[in-house]
């Protein structure tokens, strides 16, 4: 099944469920910062969001300062959101939930 990109209703409809995600529409990508407690914690983070864009085939655009990780969803193949954005940013936050009940 060929990803399609997302129409203005489709995003904003899902949007609605990924609160903490911020929309650029001109980019047709979605970002998030995730805090964590330290450098470790982060990188943990970071190796288990990786794990999981490799088993889906689909790669964050990502950035690291010391506990704060900024994760990027677009679908390069479609030029802006597909639902493989949508399904790895809940996985994105469902990870960091579990780093959330550790601490």
């Amino acid at each position: 099944m060929a990803l399609q990109k997302m129409s203005t209703l489709e995003i904003a409809q899902q949007l609605a469920s990924l609160q903490l995600w911020h929309l650029d529409a001109k980019l047709g990508s979605i970002t998030r910062e995730f805090k964590l407690t330290d450098f470790v914690s982060a990188f943990e983070f970071m190796k288990q969001i990786a794990i999981e864009a490799e088993s889906h085939n689909h790669h964050p655009e990502w950035c690291n300062v010391y506990n704060k990780v900024t994760i990027t969803w677009t679908t390069h193949d479609v030029q802006g959101l597909s639902m493989k954005d949508i399904e790895l940013a809940h996985i994105c936050d469902q990870t960091f939930a579990r780093y959330q009940l550790s601490d």
